[in-house]
């Protein structure tokens, strides 16, 4: 199985995927009949290519991975973790409402094939699931981690963010204007309510108050 449009990243994305199944396993060989992860990676970095994607993108999976590791010392099963990471957005159609619980649905069937224990499994298909709404309780230290790194794209420069949103729009371009700018307005505004856009210690310090800028700068061009 190959990725019909390859990632300058795919070689280190693969290798990145094969370490984290490893260490999910428990650290032991795996089960003499589990199969090989390599396709698993490529059937992944197969759906985040697809054509109706701006910003779910392959480059979106590179950087949530990577705001994983930099907040990795929160994470109470950061492997648990990067794997959601992976099928957070492997099911992705933007006209749909319940790609979170089927991108879960899809953990729950690949991750025990590759010899991940049942607990493990469930924690991973939690956190997919938990980033439909971005809003961990207090003390889910591994969905506080995704949900940072998730949310971490609202920190960028300004250019960034303009890049983002812009993105969005794309993945959007069948809704006409008017209703785009209702819907993605009462996301933001959403998004402005919670207590906290981000709850690790790290993500906040680093991240909250240039997100807040420019999800409320986005939000007076949408509705000024």
């Amino acid at each position: 199985m190959t990725v019909p449009s390859e990632h300058p990243s795919g070689p280190a994305l693969r290798a990145r995927w094969q370490e984290t199944v490893d260490r999910a396993r428990g650290g032991t060989a795996a089960p003499q009949d589990a199969p090989d992860p390599g396709p698993y990676a490529d059937d992944l970095l197969r759906r985040w290519a697809e054509p109706q994607r701006r910003y779910h993108t392959t480059d979106h999976l590179v950087a949530v991975l990577d705001r994983v590791d930099e907040l990795a010392a929160h994470a109470d099963d950061v492997d648990a973790v990067r794997l959601a990471a992976w099928f957070h957005d492997a099911v992705y159609r933007p006209d749909r409402s319940e790609n979170e619980e089927r991108s879960a649905h899809l953990a729950e069937r690949a991750l025990p094939e590759l010899g991940i224990g049942a607990a493990r499994t469930a924690e991973v298909a939690r956190l997919v699931r938990l980033t439909a709404g971005h809003n961990p309780q207090a003390g889910d230290r591994d969905g506080e981690v995704l949900s940072d790194a998730d949310l971490a794209v609202l920190a960028g420069t300004p250019e960034e963010y303009a890049a983002y949103a812009a993105a969005v729009r794309e993945e959007y371009g069948f809704v006409p204007d008017e209703a785009f700018r209702e819907g993605r307005a009462a996301v933001l505004r959403q998004l402005l309510e919670l207590p906290r856009l981000f709850r690790t210690p790290l993500g906040y310090d680093r991240w909250e108050a240039v997100a807040r800028r420019n999800v409320t700068t986005e939000l007076g061009l949408l509705t000024g």
